[in-house]
């Protein structure tokens, strides 16, 4: 835990998807661990590494809007894209007059979140010498300092941009809505931690540089409770469920 970090995340809208609602997408009323380290990744990510998030702040009320939105209902093939950064034939590209699916959202407005999380080191691709928890710790660091990124970090799905990202050395709860103050002890239900690849993030065919990777997965779920604005994910992660 010498190596962690707290931000202050915020945004205009977040949408946390249910799984068992992704048609017609419902958020859940908070952040999933999942959705962030999937925001943190946007930061900074390598093989070598794996976020953990140990604690999540509410600070604003929980506040739905319903939207209806253009989706695309295909993705870009891996293939494409690297065919045609080799100069070969190729068209990485979704035409969305011919992809287009209009969708109804529950989302969330106005949010705001402190999150506290660490990394761990995999031993995955680490043929570096010089490959120790304080090389990435200060990668990690200066990059979330400067507000550096590899793609732009969204709150749970691409269209909902961070608004701000900010290192702090701590939290203050006194900016905790009263709203969310006088909700008290929340139990959440069961909630999705993470989507669990079954590959653990190694190619299949054991090649990094032409790398193959599997689409099957499941996803993982847990039971916390929000107490005064406060999840303690590390508590509850104890107790995770396939």
């Amino acid at each position: 835990m010498s190596y962690g970090f707290k931000i202050i995340v915020e945004g205009d809208y977040a949408c946390f998807t249910r799984p068992e609602l992704k048609v017609e997408r419902v958020s859940y009323d908070v952040p999933t661990p999942g959705a962030l380290e999937g925001m943190l990744k946007s930061v900074y990510w390598k093989p070598a590494i794996e976020y953990v998030i140990d604690k999540i702040i509410v600070f604003q009320p929980i506040d739905f809007m319903n939207v209806r939105r253009n989706e695309v209902k295909d993705k870009v093939l891996y293939s494409a894209v690297k065919n045609q950064m080799k100069g070969k034939a190729g068209d990485p590209c979704i035409y969305a007059s011919e992809s287009r699916s209009q969708r109804a959202s529950m989302i969330l407005k106005n949010v705001k979140y402190g999150v506290e999380f660490h990394f761990e080191l995999t031993g995955l691709k680490s043929d570096h010498e010089d490959e120790n928890e304080n090389k990435h710790f200060n990668i990690i660091k200066r990059r979330l300092e400067k507000g550096q990124f590899f793609r732009t970090p969204c709150l749970g799905c691409s269209e909902f941009p961070v608004k701000r990202m900010e290192l702090v050395e701590d939290f203050d709860e006194n900016l905790i809505s009263n709203t969310i103050l006088e909700m008290g002890d929340v139990d959440l239900g069961y909630m999705s931690y993470k989507v669990k690849f079954a590959d653990g993030g190694k190619p299949v065919n054991g090649d990094w540089d032409k790398p193959r990777f599997s689409d099957k997965a499941t996803t993982v779920y847990y039971h916390p409770h929000m107490i005064n604005g406060v999840i303690d994910v590390r508590k509850y992660r104890e107790e995770v469920i396939c």
